[in-house]
């Protein structure tokens, strides 16, 4: 019998990227404040996902390029290179930085739920014993692994990830009818709209796009498996719009209002449905925690190589050196009890207003016959894409002026 998971790789990456403790905490929120109100902010973000993500692929397959590395080699005039390259370089890896230790932490909130916490003392030092762990395995993954150990790796946790929130989501036994609503019916309830910009900063992460590109080209290398990645894409994005509904739906059914992180979910859920919603929710964090901890840095070390030209990219010393750093960043952080949880939502917010710049790059990159051909991007393509900058770069202002209080 042919394989059907024979071409998903890439775009379950993407999922494990985007599904991490911020997604979580995020959707958490959105659940607990509105219940299934928000559903449908969630549904368009996939959609959003998905035109660009595809986006991202074709350009990677068709050039055999990164995005970074392509958006530096079009700009010719050196200032405006620059200039781009600077915005590209320390919005993601300052950004990836942040987020690492968010990443870290949840993947420890997780298992801290279902297992004691230990300290290692060296010195005067007390160090949870959790986030290095975590570190620790992020590191011999990536280190001491190929692409395809990578992608393995990631494609059995985000199984584990989706099983467990899909099934924790079921147990709360959600109304069809109330869920449809929220799905399918756009409301925006008073005070909802910077969680609605975190929504789709959450789901539709910039740092995806160069991962994403560069991530293919590891995998496919002619325009013929150009079916294969969309299928890719396709399916593994699905995918992780409903593991994010899902944790809307578990937030939905507690009754608390206080979530101050992801493990709350946990712990609110398990008077109403017994330790059993404890386990699977954090087991579903862990592994949304350790997948983004792995993504990150490496979406971090593919920008810096194509935006300075490494060559042999996921094998040189400087790709490892820039990984290392934002994971090394993250792990101590995490370790010193660094106060992720604002910062995660801080993080999803800024994303928000990342992503217009980010899909104008991509939007202008994928329109240039010279670079793509007969494979540049159709008028319904663009049509979707410009819909969806113009859309954020709405939602995003009007976020800005909730923020300063103008409106």
């Amino acid at each position: 019998m042919k394989n059907p998971l024979k071409d998903i790789g890439p775009g379950t990456l993407v999922a494990a990227a985007f599904i991490g403790p911020g997604t979580v905490t995020v959707c958490t929120v959105a659940g607990v404040q509105y219940g299934f109100t928000l559903l449908w902010a969630m549904a368009l973000s996939v959609i959003a996902t998905i035109v660009l993500q595809e986006m991202a692929a074709r350009l990677g397959i068709v050039t055999q390029k990164g995005l970074a590395e392509t958006i530096t080699s079009e700009i010719s005039n050196k200032w405006l290179r620059g200039a781009a390259v600077l915005l590209v370089v320390s919005a993601i890896l300052i950004g990836n930085a942040a987020y690492e230790a968010g990443n870290i932490s949840g993947g420890a909130l997780g298992l801290a739920s279902v297992l004691p916490t230990s300290i290692l003392e060296l010195g005067s030092l007390n160090i949870p014993f959790i986030p290095l762990l975590i570190g620790i395995v992020a590191f011999c993954i990536l280190y001491f692994g190929n692409y395809k150990t990578i992608e393995r790796a990631l494609v059995s946790l985000v199984i584990v990830m989706s099983l467990s929130f899909l099934i924790a989501a079921v147990l709360t036994q959600p109304s069809i009818s109330e869920f449809l609503k929220g799905l399918l019916i756009p409301s925006i309830p008073d005070e909802s709209l910077l969680l609605i910009v975190g929504l789709i900063g959450t789901t539709v992460v910039p740092y995806n796009l160069f991962l994403h590109a560069s991530l293919v080209k590891e995998r496919w290398k002619t325009v013929g498996d150009l079916k294969a990645a969309r299928k890719d894409v396709y399916v593994s994005i699905v995918l992780g719009g409903l593991v994010s509904m899902g944790i809307i739906v578990c937030g939905a059914a507690i009754q608390q209002s206080e979530i101050t992180n992801a493990a709350d979910l946990a712990k609110g859920l398990e008077p109403l449905f017994g330790a059993y919603a404890k386990y699977f929710l954090s087991i579903g964090l862990f592994a949304a925690g350790i997948t983004s901890a792995i993504t990150a840095p490496l979406a971090a070390a593919y920008v810096a190589s194509g935006c300075f030209g490494w060559e042999d990219a996921i094998k040189s010393a400087k790709f490892k050196a820039v990984w290392i750093t934002i994971l090394l960043i993250g792990v101590v952080f995490s370790s010193v009890g660094f106060k992720s949880i604002e910062v995660i939502q801080f993080a999803q917010f800024a994303n928000g207003l990342l992503l217009p710049i980010v899909a104008i790059f991509l939007l202008w990159i994928v329109n240039k016959k010279s670079i793509l051909g007969e494979y540049k991007n159709t008028k319904p393509q663009n049509i979707l894409g410009f819909i969806i900058v113009i859309t954020t770069i709405g939602l995003g202002l009007r976020g800005l002026l909730k923020v300063f209080g103008v409106i």
